[in-house]
């Protein structure tokens, strides 16, 4: 028998993030057909800002440019949940905005008043942007040495 693991004609991983993705269909589902949260329970929805069918205004995609993460909890309208993506109106300073998130471009939900949690990966077709290139050290000033401080001035006599 081989002891290697023969590679899978079936996509086990795509399958179950799927399938996990429809955990949070379901619960948003739950929460549009009740018109609201039950009890203590709120989501943070983080989401791939340049994944393909996201919708967000220009002003956010400039600040959130990789990622961004929603709270829906106590001040949002609109929740309009579809198999495919969902709508929802929340506002950012003040200004009301309407989002659209396919469930493809979620990498992460979480309900923190029970602890749940899920985590998926990057989205197919989104780039991670490039990282931020390390600051260059700044040199030493050159001059007449005015920013060495002698202890002298500290020891007592």
């Amino acid at each position: 028998m081989n002891a290697e693991t023969p590679e899978s004609l079936i996509p086990y991983d795509e399958i179950v993030q799927d399938a996990l993705r429809g955990v949070v269909y379901g619960v948003l589902k739950r929460v549009e057909t009740d018109g609201g949260l039950p009890g203590n329970h709120h989501f943070y929805i983080a989401f791939k800002t340049g994944a393909s069918g996201v919708e967000i205004p220009v002003h956010l995609r400039q600040r959130y440019p990789d990622e961004m993460t929603i709270v829906i909890q106590h001040r949002y309208w609109e929740l309009k949940v579809d198999r495919e993506h969902f709508e929802i109106g929340l506002s950012f300073n003040q200004v009301p905005t309407k989002l659209s998130i396919p469930y493809t471009a979620i990498t992460g939900f979480h309900d923190p008043s029970v602890e749940f949690a899920l985590q998926f990966p990057t989205p197919e077709g989104v780039t991670p942007p490039a990282p931020e290139p390390e600051p260059e050290p700044t040199p030493p000033e050159s001059g007449d040495g005015s920013n060495v401080v002698t202890l002298d001035a500290f020891r007592k006599k």
